[in-house]
């Protein structure tokens, strides 16, 4: 994350409160994973933060990069496959889950690729300004067209999911990518995952509701547009020919 080690322990507190907030909001097992997302970027920003503290000093190496790894893994491994996982297990349309299942696919074998660059190359994180860069040797031919692949299965997914407000999400992860692409180009990493971290407490608020609707179900409220439709039916039905 940019700024301070004391600005990414702050937000991952943060933001890890509201992620158990989140999952106190499941009511039924398939949304789990989703619940969890804020969670798993909170504990993110506050690896990130003790990165903050031990690039400088020589003698804290190990610790510098058990936190590099974790981080780098979560954010390249991690992601690409529990974004189109959360959602592939909440969605009831059998059409979108086969759409689903092709970016999972796709998030599964990035997730693989990236996990084969970070243990067979070279990953080196430096202080430059307010920022964490991560210096790596992955392969420069495929850094783009993985890039394009990871946008596509982290955000795709929220625009097709038949959950209330998940397209909401997706259009401010995709805006979030956008700006730190055009201003934070060098820092892609470190400040799209800190931006996606904010984001991600809209996934209390989708929760939030999904949960007051489910209940308002079970309780036996039909939502109006519902009765409507009944009540034509019904009319049509005894109508006389």
């Amino acid at each position: 994350m940019c700024f301070s080690a004391e600005a990414s322990f702050a937000g991952g507190v943060i933001i890890s409160a509201i992620g158990i907030a989140s999952v106190t909001k499941v009511h039924k097992s398939s949304q789990v994973v989703f619940a969890s997302i804020p969670l798993f970027f909170g504990i993110q920003q506050i690896v990130e933060g003790s990165l903050w503290l031990t690039i400088p000093l020589n003698d804290f190496g190990a610790m510098k990069e058990i936190s590099t790894y974790i981080f780098l893994i979560m954010a390249d491994v991690l992601w690409p496959t529990m974004i189109p996982l959360s959602v592939l297990m909440m969605e009831d349309s059998l059409k979108k889950k086969k759409i689903l299942l092709v970016l999972l696919g796709m998030g599964i074998t990035l997730s693989l690729y990236y996990a084969f660059c970070l243990f067979n190359f070279d990953v080196m994180p430096e202080i430059r300004g307010y920022h964490i860069h991560y210096n790596t040797t992955f392969p420069s031919y495929l850094s783009m067209p993985a890039f394009i692949i990871y946008l596509i299965v982290t955000i795709t997914p929220l625009f097709i999911s038949s959950i209330k407000r998940t397209h909401l999400l997706g259009a401010l992860m995709f805006l979030s990518c956008l700006v730190t692409a055009i201003f934070f180009t060098q820092y892609l990493t470190s400040v799209w995952c800190f931006f996606a971290a904010l984001i991600s407490v809209v996934i209390f608020w989708i929760l939030k509701d999904s949960k007051s609707t489910f209940r308002l179900s079970k309780l036996g409220f039909v939502p109006v547009a519902t009765k409507l439709s009944f009540f034509k039916g019904e009319s049509a039905e005894n109508s006389p020919e």
